[in-house]
């Protein structure tokens, strides 16, 4: 029997590092999964249904959250984003896990969901907020308002850091991937996560009866 997956939960405050870290787990094993969300936005020029998002409307958004089937969502300058559930039990049910780069929000709703158990939940600190500043302006995208309004949304995003089964300071990527890499893999090996124990115990205990 295969193992039952993860829902990798990844938090941060904007400029932190979470995408490049995400993209380093992908390429450390590339069975992880990104979540597919589900948005009422437009579709962007090369963006392909079903696979960078499941694009639907209005309504069709509002049903799927009235059916109970979506595992978190939320409203983001007019539209509408959110985690189908269906396609997320299936993978972990299958054993493959898969990995949600979500806001402290979000996270809370999936602990809340029919799925938590499955939750592993990673939270990443910048070093300083000087740095986490830095990082922002170097992305030369925004002006000193808009910079200023994601710094207190950053601060507003830390305040939730003790939600998170793990916290880690992001001073080297190099460092901090390794972490994630680790954490991942200790959890993948949980008793309760290794369905197939309980018959090899079993077996050990009729091998041992036979040798008496």
């Amino acid at each position: 029997m295969p193992r039952r997956g993860l829902l990798i939960i990844l938090s941060s405050p904007s400029g932190a590092g979470k995408s490049t870290l995400a993209k380093r787990l992908r390429a450390w094993d590339d069975t992880l999964r990104f979540s597919v969300s589900a948005t009422t936005r437009a579709p962007r020029a090369g963006e392909v249904d079903g696979q960078d998002y499941y694009f639907v409307s209005h309504d069709g958004f509002d049903e799927i959250v009235t059916k109970g089937e979506m595992l978190e969502h939320a409203e983001v300058f007019g539209n509408k984003y959110g985690s189908p559930q269906a396609p997320v039990q299936q993978a972990i049910e299958s054993g493959r896990d898969v990995l949600f780069d979500i806001d402290w929000q979000g996270a809370l709703q999936i602990n809340n969901s029919s799925l938590a158990e499955n939750v592993l939940s990673i939270f990443i600190l910048p070093p300083s907020m000087t740095e986490l500043k830095r990082r922002l302006i170097s992305r030369g995208q925004d002006g000193e308002d808009v910079i200023a309004g994601r710094m207190q949304k950053s601060m507003d995003e830390i305040n939730h850091w003790g939600e998170y089964d793990f916290v880690l300071i992001n001073d080297d990527v190099d460092a901090t991937a390794e972490d994630l890499k680790t954490i991942i893999s200790a959890e993948r090996l949980r008793r309760n996560r290794q369905p197939h124990l309980l018959e090899h115990v079993r077996n050990l205990q009729s091998q041992f009866g036979e040798l008496s």
